[in-house]
């Protein structure tokens, strides 16, 4: 096993250990303590990594092949990002690398969609090549909406996909511009850049006011569209270039130390600056606010930063994040509220929550995990446009709730979920599989010592394992494959009778609640709620196809009355020649 992969002192591994994840639209990544990338979620465009565009249940490891090496090596990833559609993940030695969507050119190479990681070249290229004696090199990537960003280790912002950038045929008017090639940010020019965030139009980055970064003393730029005042610079006008948020620049009272875009609002982490006698922080959000993801009490945009009151006093937030239309933060202690679409989960009206005081959420809403409302440990919290992923018990243990379609929480299961679930995780993967193994092995080595008899104890355990998990792989794979057919033949009778794929909220309420359908009562439920066009959709399929049974039963007897004359007729002409 690989140096990186060493048992850490509590006896779990590095490969157990979660350090990073972020969400897509429909698909979330996660990166290991030794330098692996997994997903899970919906596989349309690639997003994944896969090499298809099939949806994973449970994460799978992604394989990346370096160009660059006629040999095989192994490729530490140390960085992950997720846009709408794509993905990016960032190697130790500065590589960038993309995969998914590129429409816009996010993957900042020319081409269609790529299914498998490949590596952005134009870092490599004449970029790098600097005055400083220093080499150029990659620290940090973003992703969000259909652009992506990147921050070197000279502090320097790059951006590309599609973008706010300046450019000769937006001067009437903002517009995103399509680069397929990394670009420079200069307004940052001798100034270090330490955060950023991007929704679907505006950009966020926490700037150092000085050339080098010394702790608290970051201000905060914006730029982009601003249609809801997700800008937060008290005005709806676009910019086109980054301005300082006035409520965070140099002589703010506040640090801000972490930032967070959703499609249309903002939201911000601070602190006191020192001297302070306590910890607390604060969140600020700003923006669209129409469904409650600002956490205000109240559906309305706001232009300017303002605090999220409802949060409790004295504590401190370790992390924030933004969905399309919701907003999740966990404390140091464990504690994590959420907040906006569909009680805070992101789910679209139209899903089939049932619960009480149904409805968006105008402030903060605790979620409670099964042992209480507090999580161990808690490390990061990421949204998706309906999903939320928390990583807590310091890296070991993944909960994800919100939108469940196409294995989007990571637990085998295509069902929302209103509370949090366990991902599962570690994955029971052949390659996860063979690197416990591995593990076990290295154990039973440093231990031989004590006797064989620990040997012959460890190696009985790796077998009965092996023979475990094979099976157990074995199961799923055929519950997947049969469930993808299932899926499949669904969506295609749902899409010829209403003209429409299949969704999640689609699914008849008694076979939800039981388990068993009652098709005489939901078809009766349906034609009820049925507005005239659908209905007058309705008769015109079923007229169709009950035109198309009779023309294939006349087609049939047709078919049987020839067969039986020419049948006569032989027998006829058999009788006239004897």
């Amino acid at each position: 096993m690989d140096k990186e992969s060493a048992t850490l002192p509590n006896g779990s591994s590095l490969s157990r250990k979660v350090v990073a994840v972020a969400a897509g639209e429909a698909h979330t990544l996660a990166l290991t303590g030794d330098g692996f990338v997994y997903s899970w979620g919906r596989g349309m465009f690639g997003r994944l990594g896969s090499g298809a565009e099939a949806d994973e249940f449970f994460p799978v490891r992604i394989k990346f092949n370096d160009p660059r090496s006629a040999e095989e090596r192994r490729l530490k990833l140390v960085g992950v990002a997720a846009g709408s559609y794509h993905s990016l993940a960032l190697a130790d030695d500065g590589s960038v690398w993309c995969w998914g969507y590129n429409i816009y050119g996010q993957l900042g190479v020319n081409g269609e969609n790529f299914l498998v990681p490949c590596l952005l070249e134009r870092f490599l290229e004449v970029g790098f090549a600097t005055e400083s004696e220093v080499p150029l090199q990659v620290c940090s990537v973003k992703a969000g909406g259909m652009m992506s960003l990147a921050i070197d280790n000279l502090g320097g912002l790059w951006m590309w996909g599609n973008c706010p950038l300046e450019s000769s045929s937006n001067e009437g008017g903002f517009s995103l511009v399509s680069s397929f090639t990394p670009t420079p940010v200069w307004d940052f020019h001798g100034h270090t850049v330490v955060k950023v965030a991007c929704g679907n139009e505006h950009v966020v980055a926490l700037v150092s006011a000085g050339e080098t970064y010394k702790g608290e003393d970051l201000v905060c730029f914006s730029w982009g569209g601003n249609n809801h005042g997700q800008l937060g610079l008290g005005d709806k006008e676009y910019r086109n270039r980054p301005e300082i948020v006035e409520a965070f620049n140099q002589d703010s009272p506040f640090a801000v130390y972490e930032v967070a875009c959703g499609a249309f609002h903002t939201a911000l982490l601070t602190h006191r600056k020192r001297p302070s006698d306590t910890l607390e922080s604060m969140c600020w959000t700003f923006g669209l606010g129409e469904n409650g993801q600002l956490g205000h009490g109240t559906t309305q945009s706001v232009l300017s930063p303002e605090t999220v009151k409802e949060l409790p006093q004295y504590i401190y937030l370790v992390s924030v994040d933004c969905g399309l239309f919701h907003t999740s933060v966990v404390s140091s202690a464990g504690d994590v509220w959420s907040w906006g679409m569909e009680k805070g989960l992101g789910l679209c009206p139209e899903a089939s929550y049932a619960g009480r005081d149904t409805g968006d959420a105008v402030s903060p809403i605790q979620i409670n995990g099964l042992n209480g409302p507090r999580f161990q440990d808690p490390v990061q919290v990421v949204c998706g446009a309906a999903h939320t992923v928390l990583v807590a018990n310091d890296g070991y243990k993944l909960w994800s709730w919100g939108r469940g379609r196409s294995g989007l929480l990571g637990n085998g299961k295509t069902i929302d979920c209103y509370a949090p679930t366990v991902v599962s995780w570690p994955p029971l993967t052949e390659d996860f599989k063979q690197e416990e193994l591995n593990t076990v092995d290295k154990e039973a080595t440093a231990t031989i010592d004590d006797g064989d008899k620990v040997g012959e104890k460890n190696s009985t355990g790796e077998a009965e394992t092996e023979k475990r998990l094979s099976l157990a792989m074995k199961e799923m794979k055929l519950l997947q494959s049969k469930l993808s057919a299932m899926e499949k033949y669904a969506g295609i009778l749902h899409g010829s009778i209403f003209g429409k794929p299949m969704e999640e909220q689609d699914i008849p309420v008694s076979l939800q609640n039981s388990g068993s359908y009652d098709i005489a009562r939901e078809w009766e439920n349906m034609l009820e709620s049925a507005d005239r066009a659908k209905i007058v959709r309705l008769e015109k399929f079923y007229r169709n196809m009950l035109a198309g049974v009779k023309d294939k039963l006349m087609k049939k007897r047709i078919q049987e009355i020839i067969k039986e004359c020419l049948n006569s007729s032989t027998i006829n002409r058999g009788k006239g020649d004897v």
